[in-house]
């Protein structure tokens, strides 16, 4: 199973960064990284998207379900470097409304 790595930056905010593909087979490491993320009390998290070479339903599931778990602690979930191909997979479904992307990781929280 892979695991996708973490880090924090800045005081209380979460970067997890998948790579490579997004899909079926990767989606339930990223849901469960992220659910043990909230779980322990990281509520501020950011998708690194930037190493991510595509994506499918899975993966927009897993982060749709990861943004769900963060909100219902008070927190919540961004996505940042998002790839073109990623990128038009989250307009096609319009996800892009409920997930906006930020430039970098380091902004997505700056509001």
């Amino acid at each position: 199973m892979v695991n996708f790595t973490t880090r924090t930056i800045g005081s209380n905010v979460t970067v997890i960064q998948p790579k490579g593909r997004l899909n079926m087979e990767t989606a339930s490491t990223l849901r469960k990284q992220l659910q043990d993320l909230v779980d322990g009390g990281n509520s501020r998290i950011v998708v690194d998207l930037g190493e991510t070479e595509f994506i499918d339903s899975s993966g927009l599931g897993a982060l749709i379900s990861g943004l769900k778990m963060a909100r219902q602690v008070g927190g919540d979930l961004r996505i940042a470097a998002t790839p073109k191909q990623v990128g038009t997979v989250l307009e096609l479904t319009n996800l892009n409304r409920v997930l906006p992307t930020y430039q970098s990781v380091d902004t997505a929280f700056d509001d």
